[in-house]
């Protein structure tokens, strides 16, 4: 009688963490030929979709003087980003949110963070980090590298006056891909 060998599975690779997400985006923001190859527009953000490690979903983007993307998470996400050129100012709240079942919260006195992000500065984050990205320069574009795993199954939006942080409408990747 033989015995045949038990078929050999491929490996399977663990999934990205924040800090391999970090490392992917550091690496990719450091490429200078495909950043200077970004198509910029003056009045509106632009984006390229990139193979991201394991699976994860990426975005070379950019960003004219004065563009933001509001207040937003990235649900059940982990994520990083890294400035490749100018300079993004982060909002973020240092304050976990109920993931649903809620329109409005107000939020606590201490809950509000602020980054600079110059070129080659970045952060990683995890599950439902609520943040604005600004580039304030009056005349100058920033590039930046976003990573996400797993890929982005929604992106909430929220509204946000004073301690007030209202959730407004959640996207799909039907509605940015």
């Amino acid at each position: 009688m033989s015995v045949s060998p038990a078929p050999v599975s491929p490996a399977v690779s663990a999934a990205p963490t924040q800090a391999g997400l970090l490392a992917f985006v550091r690496r990719t923001a450091a490429d200078t030929e495909l950043i200077s190859a970004l198509p910029l527009d003056p009045e509106g953000r632009t984006w390229v979709r990139l193979e991201g490690p394991g699976g994860s979903e990426a975005w070379l983007i950019g960003w004219p003087p004065g563009t933001g993307t509001g207040w937003h998470d990235h649900a059940e996400s982990v994520g990083a980003f890294v400035t490749a050129a100018g300079e993004l100012k982060e909002n973020s709240l240092a304050a976990r949110l109920p993931a649903d079942g809620w329109r409005t919260l107000e939020l606590t006195d201490g809950v509000d963070r602020e980054r600079r992000l110059s070129a080659g500065k970045g952060r990683s984050f995890g599950q439902h980090h609520v943040h604005e990205v600004l580039n304030e320069a009056p005349d100058e574009h920033a590039i930046s590298v976003h990573a996400y795993y797993p890929p982005l199954p929604q992106i909430r939006r929220y509204s946000r006056a004073g301690q007030i942080l209202r959730l407004e409408h959640v996207e799909r990747p039907e509605d940015w891909q």
